[in-house]
């Protein structure tokens, strides 16, 4: 907030920052610092025009409502003609606008002496098709060169994507330091100093950097008061200074460091820590791409015939790689929690030219594959990367059909939330009137799915103990039979996760490979965009006890029964025995 003042030199202020930590009240401070004291058009920023309205409601409202020397200069929103509606407050010699970052025509709406930018890494990439929200917003503000001030401020998401974290790199990077009350040394807190028993995260304190005494939570309120903030790198600007600040500095009574203990052990997967990560300790998530050990992998392998199917098994999925000279494919077994076996992977020879590679690939679509429980299952989807010889792809698939091949487009980057999108229509008539054979094309976020596979393939088994005790795999564990092939678990952890730099300065997160070859990880990560398109994601209780039923006993030409979904009947999954 001092920073904020007009007497301060700083052109622009950034908070890297927790959740609850007081940013967006020290931000409403500042709104009504201008209002009373130094007015002019001001502009703040929230993720959508939604939000936005919830903020002048909930925040703004409130703070004119309760201060009256604010009271004072915006006039009440029932008088007609008063400047005052749910995203603009007039007052003299000035007016706030509330807008949002997916609002184009909003953040080009005027020129702004103060600008507040709320939650940045919750913004659009664009704001409609005019670019990336934050530049818009800044370049409000150019009319008035020196004498305006921009104040940024958001929990920060992934490292290489956070808007947040970039900015605050750009900085002098002040954290908060606090002297230890038995040895007096300054320090910033850092997570990695807080100490508790596991499982007894009430036994939470901090160790001092300086003495190593434990400091208790009910010293905090002494250090915070004595702390004062300081620099932790050099910034070519000095006009543009930063923050950090994380929930270790909740004052008592707020958020106490034995929550944070226990908040952390709870965390038993990686969206949890993610969340634990960017909103207790305002810092960025780091994807794991560090490729697992192949000779690990190799090693566990487990004891069943490769080319078949084991008991939990309950549908299969194949991935297909054109390469200028062949087509790779393999194929997948899936059960609950995405749990998975390595069937086969397959080498055929010819390219997308050679009808009789076409023709071998569409007999490797027919096949069936020998379960454990006696009968047998074909594939239920296959999907095919079009990014090489793509006509060639769209021909084959428009001849196979789009109930069971979907050619699939792969782009970098990552999408949680949905990392396959689609399908896109390629075949229409001249009426605009879409073709019932023709070809869907699906486009599938492999960074995700890379992610989620290197996490799969980390996982360890449960010990002989537990198996015995009843414990069951880890959801999504991935099964190698013994007779896979040295170089095709060589070829599954043939990539890894970097962080390389863009042209405008940005971090980005881009897979590379450390080996040459990696035809089966590209293959595996088509066959599960295969599961996903299939619906396995999406499936719930009564789908999957449906699969299990059918694949639980072997009745010679048992034809194949809808798969039931919430109770109501769906289109058969193709699956059947016999």
């Amino acid at each position: 907030m001092d920073a904020m003042s007009l007497s301060h030199p700083a052109q622009t202020v950034v908070v890297m920052k927790a959740s609850q930590a007081g940013f967006t009240e020290a931000a409403n401070n500042w709104i009504g610092y201008v209002i009373h004291h130094a007015p002019g058009p001001m502009m703040a920023v929230q993720p959508t025009v939604d939000l936005a309205k919830r903020f002048s409601k909930q925040r703004i409202d409130s703070l004119i409502e309760q201060s009256p020397a604010i009271r004072e200069k915006v006039s009440p929103s029932r008088d007609r003609d008063s400047g005052n509606t749910i995203l603009a407050k007039e007052f003299p010699g000035g007016i706030l606008v509330m807008t949002g970052a997916n609002s184009a025509p909003g953040l080009r709406s005027m020129p702004a002496r103060y600008l507040f930018l709320d939650e940045v890494d919750s913004y659009p990439a664009s704001a409609g098709n005019e670019g990336d929200p934050v530049e818009l917003a800044i370049e409000r503000t150019r009319t008035y060169g020196h004498r305006s001030k921009i104040l940024m401020g958001s929990k920060p998401t992934e490292r290489g994507k956070s808007k947040i974290e970039h900015e605050f790199e750009t900085t002098n990077q002040q954290r908060y330091f606090v002297p230890c009350p038995f040895c007096n040394h300054m320090q910033w807190l850092q997570f990695e100093r807080l100490r508790w028993t596991k499982g007894k995260p009430e036994t939470a304190h901090y160790e001092c950097a300086g003495c190593d005494q434990a400091i208790s939570e009910r010293h905090k309120t002494g250090m915070l008061a004595d702390g004062e903030w300081r620099p932790t790198a050099e910034s070519d600007n000095a006009q543009v200074i930063g923050f950090h600040i994380s929930a270790l500095y909740s004052p008592v009574g707020w958020m106490a460091w034995s929550q944070i203990a226990a908040q952390w052990e709870a965390a038993d997967t990686d969206e949890k820590k993610r969340a634990f990560k960017n909103g207790v300790l305002g810092e960025t998530w780091i994807e794991s791409g560090e490729a697992p050990d192949w000779q690990r992998l190799y090693d566990r392998r487990e004891v069943w015939h490769i080319g078949t199917v084991p008991k939990d098994g309950l549908f299969l999925t194949a991935g297909v790689d054109v390469q200028k000279d062949r087509l790779e494919c393999s194929v997948w077994a899936w059960g609950r929690g995405l749990e998975s076996w390595f069937v086969e992977h397959t080498v055929i020879d010819g390219g997308a030219e050679s009808q009789t590679a076409w023709d071998a690939l569409k007999a490797k679509l027919n096949a069936r594959w020998k379960h454990e429980n006696g009968g047998d299952l074909g594939i239920l989807r296959m999907a095919i990367d079009t990014g090489y010889e793509t006509s060639a792809v769209y021909t084959w698939a428009r001849a196979m059909g789009w109930a069971q091949v979907s050619p699939v487009k792969g782009i970098e980057g990552f999408n949680k939330s949905s990392p396959v999108s689609g399908p896109t229509h390629l075949d229409a008539t001249v009426a605009g009137r879409k073709i019932k054979r023709g070809v869907r094309l699906w486009t599938v976020a492999v960074s995700t799915f890379k992610t989620e596979t290197y996490r799969f393939l980390r996982q360890n088994p449960p010990t002989d103990e537990a198996m015995a005790a009843g414990e069951c795999y880890p959801a999504g564990y991935v099964h190698l039979p013994h007779g896979t092939d040295e170089e095709v678990i060589k070829q599954l952890v043939a990539e890894q996760l970097v962080t390389v730099k863009t042209r405008r300065g940005y971090q980005r997160l881009e897979w590379q490979k450390i080996r040459q070859r990696n035809e089966s990880l590209d293959c595996r990560i088509y066959a599960r965009a295969a599961a996903y398109i299939a619906g396995a994601d999406r499936w719930g209780p009564d789908t999957w006890r449906d699969l299990e039923d059918q694949v639980a006993v072997s009745i010679e030409d048992q034809p194949p029964r809808p798969i039931r979904q919430g109770g109501r009947k769906q289109r058969s999954s193709g699956i059947s025995i016999g």
